[in-house]
């Protein structure tokens, strides 16, 4: 184990709250890891002091460090690592993106996925290496890899909210349209989430997505959608 991982390792169990938890929270995350009874915020904010204690870290040994935490035994780990990469925007910057295909061979579970692809890079930072992203992107969603294909739609879901680049718009309809046929939940979710996220900055395309694939999107999807662009919200009240 990483020496800074075995230092945060230790920060996380001294951290445990003993009381036992009311219900498998791994089996909710749909993650085979285990779960450390830790507050989230107390999590974040242990998370948060190491970085500002550490700041100093070299890359190398920050680069190892989240590779070690990755394939951590349990989901408080490996949740550090998409942590840490937004505490160190610098070092964020310099990754490859290309390491994902790697980190995401350890993660497995809507939770494990979600923390590392939701918020963790800026449209900006995709855009910076675009080319390099656009095949990761579309390699992800043609993937064997559930995880892979959940988070080729993931990763753009904060993209496309906070940027109208023509860029993010097409590799985000061309992902859901590979993707739209299937029904696991894994999927059906995050392509509710990206088209709803596409809500901002592309209504009128969207609108006309929906019409067309109607009898192809996850009703779920269909239906989370249309009430977004009638609502602004994914439910309509009744």
């Amino acid at each position: 184990m990483n020496p800074y991982h075995q230092e945060i390792r230790g920060l996380l169990d001294g951290a445990v709250d003993p009381a036992k938890l009311r219900f498998n929270v791994a089996k909710y995350l749909g993650s085979p890891s285990a779960y450390l009874n830790i507050p989230t915020l107390k999590k974040r904010k242990l998370i948060k002091d190491w970085a500002r204690q550490n700041k100093g870290i070299p890359y190398p040994d920050f680069l190892g460090l989240l590779n070690s935490l990755i394939k951590g035994k349990s989901f408080q780990e490996k949740s550090s690592a998409a942590e840490l990469l937004v505490c160190f925007p610098k070092y964020r910057r310099e990754l490859d993106p290309r390491i994902l295909d790697e980190w995401l061979d350890h993660l497995s579970g809507w939770a494990e996925i979600d923390t590392l692809c939701q918020s963790t890079f800026e449209p900006e930072e995709i855009l910076a290496k675009w080319p390099v992203w656009e095949k990761l992107l579309r390699r992800f969603s043609a993937n064997n890899s559930i995880s892979k294909r959940r988070a080729s739609l993931v990763l753009l879901t904060k993209a496309v909210r906070k940027s109208s680049d023509v860029r993010l718009k097409k590799q985000a309809f061309d992902n859901i349209e590979r993707l739209e046929r299937e029904r696991d939940i894994l999927i059906t979710k995050a392509v509710s989430w990206l088209l709803r996220s596409l809500v901002k900055h592309h209504r009128a395309e969207l609108s006309t997505y929906l019409k067309k694939h109607k009898e192809l999107l996850p009703p779920i999807a269909y239906r989370e959608t249309t009430a977004k662009l009638e609502t602004g919200r994914k439910y309509n009240k009744k």
